[in-house]
């Protein structure tokens, strides 16, 4: 069987067989924080580049041949369209084969796969931002989506924070932020080093103190399980209703279509039912669960 063969016989699988991935190369890497990648890529097929689409809040699975695969949101926006981006933390077997590879390297990805984030609920509507760590990866790719495409949008308030200085992740972007006279940005640490000059504070506690209007308002919300959880009690104190609350979870997520069940949650499963849901969705197994 010649290159050419294997590489139609891919294509065909591909359409066909939803657990064989495209292959992708790796054409950036930016070193977040100590534990933190982004990695940008594209599709080694041309058409496939021209082909994908997206939306934001949605995920792929991405695999090291030889190790395995692991789930991670695409952080960068369906508006720009020169490359893809993922961000990861490394904490696993697949993480650290991922964060053990250089430029040019070749990947596997197969995707999107759930839900993306209802833009037609935030159109014309007063946008919260509240994010933590590196759940700010989801957050950004709709950021930028909606900053790509203000006049839809009203004001846009993010509070981000992080455990330190050094953990804050996508600087680039925070800079940007800060100097977008359209944005509101807020960011604090858990805890400051001498050079900190900015908030320090719980990212609840700083979203309290912010106390963003709640009328004709949307909250996205995403990072570590304890800080959504004690995130969204602060926003129904500032008048959020559950269906104006969204989050996106990314809960022991592994086969990414429903069929391994690790990530159920209550009745329903993260990776085929979301990852982004309304509050009013989870609000009653969340505490529980997640």
């Amino acid at each position: 069987m010649t290159i050419t063969d294997i590489s139609h016989r891919r294509k065909f699988l591909a359409q066909g067989n939803v657990y064989l991935p495209h292959i992708v190369i790796i054409e950036k890497i930016i070193d977040e924080t100590p534990g933190v990648r982004t990695f940008h890529f594209n599709f080694k097929d041309e058409k496939l580049r021209e082909e994908f689409s997206f939306e934001s809040g949605q995920f792929g699975e991405y695999s090291v041949l030889g190790i395995g695969e692991a789930p991670f949101c695409i952080s960068s926006s369906p508006t720009r369209r020169d490359h893809l981006e993922f961000a990861l933390q490394r904490v696993g077997k697949v993480t650290n084969a991922l964060h053990r590879l250089g430029v040019g390297a070749e990947i596997g990805f197969r995707g999107p796969y759930g839900n993306g984030v209802p833009l037609d609920l935030l159109q014309g509507k007063n946008l919260v931002f509240v994010g933590g760590g590196i759940g700010l990866a989801p957050l950004r790719s709709l950021i930028w989506n909606v900053i790509d495409n203000r006049d839809k949008y009203e004001n846009i308030d993010i509070i981000y924070g992080a455990r330190s200085p050094s953990d804050l992740c996508f600087k680039y972007d925070l800079d940007a932020w800060n100097k977008d006279k359209a944005v509101n940005m807020v960011t604090t640490v858990d805890k400051g080093d001498e050079n900190w000059t900015g908030k320090v504070g719980f990212v609840p506690q700083v979203l309290e103190q912010a106390a963003p209007s709640a009328q004709n308002a949307v909250a996205i919300v995403c990072g570590p399980p304890i800080m959504i959880r004690f995130t969204f009690p602060v926003l129904e104190k500032l008048g959020f209703t559950p269906e104006q609350m969204i989050t996106t979870l990314e809960k022991r997520m592994k086969c990414g279509i429903g069929k391994c069940g690790r990530c159920n949650i209550g009745n329903l499963y993260v990776c085929r039912d979301g990852p982004v849901f309304s509050y009013a969705q989870i609000k009653g197994f969340i505490s529980k669960e997640y």
